[in-house]
């Protein structure tokens, strides 16, 4: 099982969109089980899910100070991806998520002000020794700061390729519970959140094997289940 965390210190980066899109996205390609979690107080990616009809991903709720027993328990429940969506602010448990995760993304809009907040979350991945990738997010087409914001991030570790642009559609997938594969199958959104995935999937497959969580005895009952739909579950 991979851990994927997507963080960063800055508000409105678009992190809980990138999670679900991702999830899905690697749902769809086979990649899965995949499970989401939202440690976000806002609960933002929690109530997306809640509206989804369309199937998996799964979803589990996890209890912070218990986050290495839980995410073995998803292991051992066949879980082989899990995509993790925290808070906007450098807090523990985002200090927790990322001393437990194989990679980190770090969405970041290509504006000074998300540029130098970028910092921070930065600097708490590689203290914990993690790879790390910068995804361009909410870009405007054809603006130059896009490009210049691209070079920027590439002084300080790894740029995904694909850049996901500013569009419409992707607002309004997630009011139902959607994703923009889903809604504009075939429109530009889509194939960038493809490509993305398609570059992260090839990324984890990359990264060294690690041994399996050496955590405490688990305790059995420690999620509830229930079938919302088809591949559809909440842990």
């Amino acid at each position: 099982m991979r851990i994927i965390a997507v963080t960063s210190q800055k508000g409105g980066s678009g992190k809980t969109t990138l999670t679900g899109h991702l999830g899905v996205a690697a749902e769809l390609a086979g990649a899965g089980p995949v499970a989401l979690i939202d440690t976000d107080p806002q609960g933002s990616l929690s109530d997306w899910w809640a509206e989804r009809q369309q199937g998996g991903p799964s979803f589990a709720r996890v209890n912070i100070g218990a986050l290495a027993q839980d995410l073995l328990m998803l292991k051992e429940r066949g879980i082989k991806l899990v995509f993790i969506d925290t808070p906007p602010a450098i807090t523990r448990s985002i200090q927790a998520v990322i001393q437990k995760s194989d990679l980190v993304i770090i969405p970041t809009r290509p504006s000074p002000h998300d540029l130098r907040a970028a910092g921070a979350t930065v600097d708490l991945v590689e203290r914990a020794e993690k790879p790390l990738v910068f995804v361009v997010n909410g870009a405007t087409a054809r603006a130059r700061l896009t490009g210049e914001a691209a070079i920027a991030l590439s002084q300080h570790g790894t740029v995904a390729p694909t850049i996901i642009h500013n569009r419409q559609d992707f607002a309004a997938s997630m009011i139902d519970g959607r994703t923009v594969m889903e809604a504009a199958a075939g429109g530009r959104s889509a194939e960038e959140v493809d490509a993305l995935w398609a570059y992260i999937d090839d990324r984890i497959k990359r990264l060294p094997v690690k041994a399996s969580f050496k955590a405490a005895p688990l305790q059995r009952g420690a999620f509830g289940t229930r079938t919302v739909a088809a591949s559809h579950q909440q842990f």
